[in-house]
């Protein structure tokens, strides 16, 4: 039989295992006895080898065993793997053969709930990328068999959907390493990829959501210091450094790099960094990228990408006037107080966790005013306000000062919501931001609240929708032994529209790059 025309119905490379009896060819073999005796002498050396086996290496539940070269011995080796890509709760009988790209450093966690530990692992292979986790004993028995960089074989795992949360590759499952988990080294890892990237243009990053994860590749053109400081949640000691990468589409993104990372970085020679999996956040009208603990962050990656960034940057790139995605808008200077904040940015900044109070200057629209008991009635000393007590018989007594007085004073406590364009905010208003805001005095709105209901009502739709300058304050509060972040206005002023857009206008030319006069 002579086979002239043939058709690949599925390569090799995703067989991966033998099919029927092959034979060598030899050269000068003209007739079928010349193959027939060449098939003979190729099953009598397969099943008879006269040289030592090959020595592999497999773990099974953390054990290390030296087998031979065969199919019943090493069950990893001619055997069918599948992509995973294609990975998922309904097939469990799946053996992977993928590249471990990533490992985290051993996490520990004490709780009522009880103890244990864990790490995660990246993989990946030509169809795509999926997170893995060990728990507790699977840490012991695979924490140091795995390597970053080479290619393993892995079956027998546990498959649940993937939590965002604590991951940014975009496969829909992840798996769980398990007691019947068995890993083996893979030595023909020529197909396998290292990382895949989905890199980004720096321009088009202001116009992704907030605390998406993104993969963007630069060249570093600018490197600050190493800075110390406290983490006002942990107390702890923390160092960052911020790079500012640029790439051909000629604009800029500031990158904060943490701990190790920012320690041993070098760009003292403007290096490609390539980064996966980082967060872009946003502070000020600023947008930054960080890595976070699973990003991957490679300087000077032997990729496409970065030959071709490396070849425009060198040849006229730098020369280029660049502009910056991670201005912040500062207002200072033209009567408005620093640190700006969307109402958004302040809650993503966690302003007030800490022992001391944190403040912030916002643009904000009253969309809604509590009116029912925001009047009460105060002590007449100046120097208390404490609400008083009605005795019945026209005098009115202070606690705090342990005086009856023949009056009262009117005072504010109001609740006010303010929205921007980032979100909306619940804030506590006292007597002299609340006249301010309300347009009156607490003296007429205490007496209309029972004397003119219609006036007492007027005086809070007047501020609604109006835009208001507000000096926020952010502290943490005990309440029946449970702390909670309140937001208090510290100040309040009107907006000034042509002083502000003239600061706004400012605030674009310098994320611009262009001349402010």
């Amino acid at each position: 039989m002579i086979i002239m025309d043939l058709t690949v119905l599925t390569p090799g490379s995703q067989v991966r295992s033998q099919i029927g009896n092959p034979i060598p060819y030899t050269e000068g073999a003209n007739n079928p006895t010349d193959f027939i005796q060449e098939s003979q002498r190729y099953r009598v050396r397969s099943e008879n080898p006269t040289h030592q086996p090959a020595r592999k290496e497999m773990y099974n539940n953390g054990q290390m065993s030296v087998t031979g070269s065969g199919m019943t011995s090493y069950p990893f080796e001619g055997m069918k793997t599948q992509p995973l890509s294609s990975v998922n709760p309904y097939h469990t009988s799946l053996t992977l053969r993928s590249r471990v790209t990533l490992k985290t450093p051993i996490k520990t966690w004490n709780n009522t709930r009880g103890s244990g530990k864990l790490f995660s692992f990246s993989l990946v292979d030509e169809s795509g990328e999926i997170r893995a986790t060990g728990f507790n004993e699977q840490v012991d028995q695979f924490y140091d068999i795995l390597e970053e960089g080479k290619v393993y074989y892995i079956s027998e795992f546990i498959v649940k959907p993937a939590n965002k949360s604590f991951s940014n590759i975009k496969h829909d499952f992840e798996i769980t390493l398990s007691k019947s988990t068995s890993i083996a080294p893979c030595h023909d890892e020529k197909d396998i990829p290292f990382t895949r990237f989905n890199f980004l243009l720096i321009n088009t990053l202001s116009e992704v959501d907030i605390n998406s994860i993104v993969d963007v590749i630069g060249v570093c053109k600018n490197v600050g210091d190493v800075v110390m400081f406290t983490s006002k949640t942990t107390n702890m000691e923390l160092k960052k450094r911020e790079i500012t990468l640029v790439d051909h589409s000629n604009t800029a993104v500031n990158v904060t790099l943490w701990g190790e990372q920012a320690e041993q970085f070098d760009g003292s020679l403007q290096p490609i960094v390539a980064i996966k999996g980082g967060r872009m956040t946003e502070f000020r009208g600023a947008r930054s990228i960080s890595p976070m603990a699973t990003s991957i962050v490679q300087v000077n990656p032997d990729i496409a990408e970065a030959q071709r960034l490396r070849g425009w940057f060198d040849n006229f790139g730098s020369r280029l006037k660049t502009k910056s995605i991670s201005t912040r808008c500062d207002l200072v200077g033209e009567g408005f107080s620093g640190n700006w904040m969307t109402l958004q940015e302040a809650r993503h900044a966690q302003l007030g966790t800490s022992d001391k109070p944190d403040y912030f200057t916002c643009k904000a629209m009253v969309t809604m005013i509590r009116s029912e008991n925001v009047v009460y009635k105060a002590c007449p000393n100046g120097d208390c306000n404490k609400k008083v007590i009605d005795l019945g018989n026209n005098l009115y007594r202070c606690e705090k000062c342990n005086c009856e007085y023949p009056n009262y004073q009117y005072r504010l406590l109001i609740g006010v919501c303010l929205a921007d364009w980032s979100t909306s905010l619940w804030v506590t208003c006292f007597n002299d931001v609340a006249q301010e805001i309300l347009g009156a005095t607490a003296q007429e709105v205490g007496l209309s609240e029972n004397n003119n209901r219609f006036l007492y009502e007027s005086y809070f739709r007047k501020p609604l929708f109006n835009n208001f300058i507000f000096r926020l304050c952010a502290k943490t509060e005990a309440y029946n032994d449970e702390k909670r972040l309140k937001f208090t206005i510290a100040k309040v002023m009107a907006v000034d529209f042509k002083k502000y857009s003239k600061c706004l206008l400012g605030s674009i030319k310098a994320i611009l790059g262009l001349k402010i006069h």
